[in-house]
């Protein structure tokens, strides 16, 4: 057992050594657990769930690389937000902002936020989720008459229309459901 708390002390050192910053709670438990190998941190910030998830899913801020959020979490673009006004008081706009910025993709050690931020590292900033590379490969096998065709579904910014457990962070395709098609597994 000390060998392993070493171990992790020698691994947090050398992380947090590099530049590189972690805004898990707890580095251990997000290094380690068993969700750590394919998933994205659970939103755990209430004004975000609350302010966000009023409208939409509230996306886990590990879907999106940290200059996204910068795009989206602006006054400017909270004033036409795809459409509509999601204006947010300062105080709380800053405490979202924040939280998003440090749990970014980038910044995460969840196998699948990684992989969004590789996939995004080097280009333009996406604005939806959607214009990722890395979900849309995930997606690609899909047809629209699943999603776009689907009057539950509707589009892939719906992201817990099919992913039974996306607001805890799990989009395993074990964990799949497309509404109006029980017979279809990817």
């Amino acid at each position: 057992m000390q060998m392993k708390s070493k171990i992790a002390a020698l691994l947090i050192g050398l992380l947090l050594g590099s530049g590189s910053v972690v805004a898990e709670e707890n580095l251990l438990e997000a290094m380690f657990t068993p969700l750590r190998q394919k998933e994205v941190n659970p939103v755990n910030n209430k004004l975000y769930k609350d302010e966000c998830g009023s409208c939409h899913f509230a996306y886990q801020p590990g879907l999106l690389p940290p200059q996204s959020w910068e795009k989206l979490l602006n006054e400017k673009a909270l004033a036409d937000h795809f459409g509509e006004n999601a204006e947010l008081e300062k105080a709380d706009l800053a405490t979202i902002y924040d939280f998003v910025m440090a749990n970014a993709a980038d910044k995460s050690y969840y196998k699948r936020a990684r992989k969004i931020a590789n996939a995004t590292e080097g280009i333009e900033a996406p604005l939806r989720i959607t214009e990722v590379r890395y979900i849309k490969r995930k997606h690609h096998e899909i047809p629209d008459s699943m999603i776009k065709g689907n009057k539950d579904v509707k589009s892939l910014s719906y992201c817990d229309a099919c992913h039974t457990q996306a607001d805890k962070g799990v989009f395993d395709e074990d964990t799949v459901k497309i509404p109006n098609f029980p017979d279809w597994d990817d």
